[in-house]
């Protein structure tokens, strides 16, 4: 099976790592940055997802909603500290038409609690994506996290 848009697989994969990456070490501002202005991230179950329903666990409908929302989780919200660990897999461009190209990867985010240093599995997925490849650095048009399990064990606090 071809590559679908080779000369811009690296590009994408180098964002999707920088998401996780900048989640995994405290840097989650960053992630407004990688969203465009208009751009849309959500997280919900794959259940839910499946059968088109609207519920969401996040729903931010702009790169400022979801600075605010960190923003939130920096200042105002309290939750036991914890951080994430991102493995991503099987990357696939799986189409894409004017410099937007369909991203499908997956997902698995390990938790680990600060204070008595627990580690678990807090989510595992599939991801679609769709990158704007036309200007000079790549950006999401929107990121769409849907999560295997319909529960989540506890708040979802940090981005994923």
């Amino acid at each position: 099976m071809p590559l679908l848009h080779e000369e811009h697989f690296r590009q994408v994969e180098n964002l999707l790592f920088e998401w996780a990456r900048a989640i995994d070490e405290n840097r989650v501002e960053a992630i407004g940055e990688l969203l465009a202005p208009d751009g849309r991230y959500t997280v919900q179950s794959r259940f839910n997802a499946d059968r088109g329903l609207p519920h969401a666990l996040i729903d931010a409908r702009s790169a400022a909603q979801l600075r605010d929302r960190i923003k939130s989780m920096r200042l105002a919200n309290i939750y036991e500290p914890h951080q994430y660990r991102h493995l991503i897999s099987g990357v696939q461009i799986v189409d894409g038409e004017g410099g937007l190209l369909r991203v499908r990867s997956s997902f698995v985010v390990v938790r680990t609690m600060e204070l008595d240093g627990d580690m678990r599995v807090f989510a595992a997925g599939q991801c679609e994506d769709v990158v704007d490849v036309r200007g000079a650095e790549p950006v999401f048009r929107s990121r769409h996290f849907k999560l295997d399990s319909r529960v989540v064990e506890t708040l979802l606090v940090i981005p994923l």
